[in-house]
């Protein structure tokens, strides 16, 4: 199966305006995470979905590969998807999120294995939960998985609840797992989820994937030992910095 890669990348962000451009360790954000893109083994293209000029600038200094698309879109799957429609012959397309400069490449291709399996449509990855700090953070959203390791639902708040027993001690008795931003899909399917309309699940939480839950697809995860660092703030990028250090 050919498998594109692609990354949304816009300069307009509410909390870090610009961040694709930021300097981290004297090379931009984007061509951090294009870089550690192209070298994933399962990808057999990589390309940068923007719709801004500043940051095609930016791609054509490091010698990148872009798409430019429309202004519009509302999330970074509706862009994928107009890229998709330029880009025929793939089978599948790997969303891989732009504010994540150290991405490792051995998650992009774990993610990309989901799709040895035909009946996989979706997919994405997934973390055990060790933090008490992670776990009742409503900033990263959980997910609760079936016995064929699909997703069953996300959420901002810390579930499953567990009843009757302390929250301090939920970790002790149960395995939580938290949501890994990186999507895979085929690519009729994204065309496809592209079409439906927000649901109720997905405006409550202010989660995408709900929608297509909610609109009877399945999920396919698998687990990653790995962290990811993502970059949404200027505090962020401090301490992803100290982390790496080059």
């Amino acid at each position: 199966m050919a498998k594109l890669g692609i990354i949304p990348a816009r300069y307009a962000s509410t909390r870090f305006p610009g961040k694709p451009l930021i300097d981290i360790n004297g090379k931009s954000m984007i061509q951090r995470v294009y870089e550690q893109a192209c070298s994933a083994a399962s990808l057999d293209q990589v390309v940068i979905a923007t719709d801004d000029e500043r940051i095609i600038t930016e791609i054509k200094r490091f010698g990148g590969e872009y798409a430019k698309t429309r202004t519009d879109h509302q999330s970074g799957t509706d862009r994928c998807a107009e890229v998709a429609t330029n880009f025929p012959g793939f089978d599948v397309i790997i969303n891989i999120q732009g504010d994540e400069p150290y991405i490792d490449p051995v998650q992009i291709d774990l993610l990309s294995s989901c799709f040895e399996d035909p009946q996989v449509k979706l997919a994405t990855l997934v973390k055990k939960i060790y933090t008490d700090e992670e776990l009742f953070n409503q900033n990263i959203p959980k997910v609760v998985l079936n016995a064929n390791q699909e997703a069953i639902y996300f959420s901002r708040q810390t579930i499953p609840f567990q009843r009757n027993i302390a929250p301090q001690d939920w970790l002790k008795t149960f395995q939580f797992y938290k949501h890994i931003g990186i999507y895979g899909y085929t690519t009729e399917t994204l065309l496809r989820i592209t079409q439906l309309k927000p649901s109720s699940l997905e405006l409550a939480e202010s989660l995408e994937q709900l929608r297509w839950l909610e609109n009877g697809y399945k999920i396919k995860t698998k687990v990653t030992d790995l962290e990811t660092f993502a970059v949404d703030t200027p505090e962020d990028l401090e301490k992803i910095i100290r982390i790496k250090g080059n």
